[in-house]
């Protein structure tokens, strides 16, 4: 018996077919023939996967079917009608799986991929632990304690899981195309905050976390004071940042890192919240916030020639302005190019003047248009573009090709910040091949 992914390249199915591999599981997949930078760890573990086609469904399989597909899949639609045939979605599997461990899931508008990431950094000098994050990585080493899941509210696909703790980082309105306004998107997150078994993480700043009905135990942490976590005395610039970490007052430990901007600060501080709670002691935290490795595009930063490039995956004005922002404090005396290609057209018509106002705090904006293969939501959608270009001014349209990397070059030297949650790395790494040459 095998477990077939149905669009094993999607961020958090490679990352669970990692998973179930480590567990020893025959584990095969299909999808787009397309490269996907997600594949890489598929390729590492020698995971097989092919192109859609309704005869890689086999009798006795377990199939999971990525939560962007339906039965007009052909492979969907022979497993959902197959009687031999156990079908999951990618959530309702976890679900399951999580049950098995100390669960800990990092929900949040932003900071969910960096968050997961340093938590499992942190657990793993306490105990074996397993990880699921967004960028397509998952590890599930031998006898793991800990399950650490980045935890989307998309559609609120983290309603199948009832973890032991949660961290949330914050709440913003997001996936427009789903939720009818903020306090329907608040709504998901008090029906997650139910779902919690043991203790809640919450970021204390944030708006509306400290609002919502808690059942269980919570703890707060942030910059302001009345947190029950306080990072205090921060400083940041080009070799990263350090602060002092407060527990009730109690100053707890000096922290240093490589690591700059608000977003990161954030982060990290919650991350030795959630691990201080569990009993971890505050040298062995820090030293595993120091030993994080950082993720898939999430703040990469590559040092080439007398220019940055910086890839992050950055969808949403919010973020974008962090990254901006964390970019400046990196690199003060460099110019600052922004480099952004939406998503979904919901997402850009919604936040338009958002997304120009955080983009237009860089010193030059570069976009690029939709992918060809994105659809507009509704008949009331009608935004392009163009849009964005009249509301960034001197802004400029390229593509993802060679051409436009030659473009890219003549602004050298710059930081240029890659921003996307499609395939805008692809330029990057043109631009990298042009400036080495």
């Amino acid at each position: 018996m095998a477990y077939h992914f149905i669009g094993i390249k999607g961020t958090g199915m490679a990352a669970l077919a990692c998973i179930l591999h480590d567990q020893h599981k025959e584990v095969n997949g299909s999808d787009i023939e397309k490269y996907i930078f997600t594949q890489d760890g598929l390729v590492d573990r020698n995971i097989p996967f092919t192109s859609f086609d309704e005869k890689n469904i086999k009798d006795g399989d377990t199939v999971i079917i990525g939560l962007a597909f339906d039965e007009s899949n052909v492979e969907v639609k022979a497993a959902k009608y197959n009687p031999n045939v156990t079908c999951y979605y990618y959530n309702e599997f976890l679900g399951v799986l999580l049950e098995e461990y100390n669960s800990i899931c990092i929900a949040g508008c932003h900071g969910k991929s960096t968050t997961t990431g340093l938590v499992s950094s942190v657990l793993q000098k306490q105990d074996q632990t397993a990880y699921l994050i967004g960028d397509g990585h998952g590890f599930m080493p031998e006898d793991a304690r800990h399950f650490v899941l980045e935890s989307c509210e998309f559609q609120r696909h983290f309603l199948a899981y009832h973890p032991d703790y949660a961290i949330i980082t914050n709440i913003e309105l997001d996936h427009i195309d789903y939720y009818k306004d903020l306090d329907d998107y608040i709504s998901a997150f008090q029906s997650f905050v139910n779902q919690v078994k043991k203790k809640v993480i919450i970021y204390g700043d944030d708006p509306y976390l400290p609002k919502l009905d808690y059942k269980i135990p919570y703890v707060t942490y942030g910059l302001q004071e009345g947190n029950d976590y306080v990072a205090k005395n921060i400083v940041q610039g080009q070799d990263g940042m350090e602060f002092d970490c407060f527990h009730k007052n109690e100053c707890l430990i000096h922290v240093q890192l490589s690591e700059v901007g608000d977003p990161f600060l954030q982060d990290a501080l919650g991350t030795f919240a959630l691990a201080y709670e569990l009993g971890m002691k505050p040298e062995q935290i820090v030293q595993g916030l120091q030993e994080y490795k950082g993720i898939a595009r999430r703040f990469v930063i590559e040092e080439v020639k007398n220019s940055v490039l910086i890839d992050d995956y950055a969808h949403h004005p919010t973020a974008i302005r962090y990254m901006i922002d964390s970019a400046r404090k990196k690199y003060p005396d460099k110019k600052v190019v922004a480099l952004y290609k939406p998503d979904r057209y919901s997402r850009l018509q919604y936040f338009l003047e958002g997304f120009a106002n955080s983009l237009n705090t860089a010193d030059k904006v570069v976009l690029c248009d939709f992918p060809k293969n994105a659809k507009r939501e509704d008949e009331t959608i009608t935004v392009t573009i163009q849009d964005l270009l009249n509301l960034c001014p001197n802004s400029i349209l390229l593509d993802v090709d060679y051409q436009s990397a030659d473009i890219l070059k003549t602004m050298c030297p710059a930081v240029f910040v890659f921003m996307s949650s499609k395939d805008i790395y692809l330029l990057k790494d043109m631009l990298k091949e042009k400036i080495e040459n």
